[in-house]
């Protein structure tokens, strides 16, 4: 059976195992970043190798650890997913967040509070697209 249909996690279980490969995600998203610009590569080709590279990371981590793969769905379909759905959410989000409430509670607790928007719906996102399935 797939992993949608029987479930082994539970929830809270598979929000605490997202959270550490987030956490952990963040430290190889800046850590290539910082090897890049090191490498003389541009800020902004760096910036978007280096999500593409935790973006990756993040896909095999939560795709085997975190949640529970459902093999009807393809993987190439489920890493298309993810990406689409993680660049529109991470980036989004947080450019969002930042535009319209910067002015209001200045830039940090604006940043901040697009992580956490972001982070509730990449969770979301990465279950849909890996699972199959958004609640349960």
């Amino acid at each position: 059976m797939s992993g949608a249909d029987q479930p082994g996690r539970s929830t809270g279980s598979k929000i605490v195992r997202f959270a550490i490969v987030g956490l952990a995600n963040t430290v190889i998203d800046l850590a290539s970043f910082f090897l890049m610009l090191k490498l003389h590569v541009p800020p902004l080709p760096a910036n978007v190798a280096a999500w593409f590279i935790a973006v990756l990371f993040s896909f095999v981590a939560n795709g085997f650890w975190s949640f529970e793969r459902n093999e009807a769905i393809r993987l190439h379909d489920a890493f298309l997913r993810f990406l689409s759905l993680g660049a529109l959410i991470s980036l989004g989000v947080s450019s969002l967040s930042i535009a319209l409430l910067a002015g209001i509670t200045g830039v940090w607790p604006a940043k901040i509070g697009g992580v956490i928007v972001a982070a509730v719906l990449n969770f979301l996102a990465a279950r849909w697209s890996i699972e199959g399935r958004l609640l349960k």
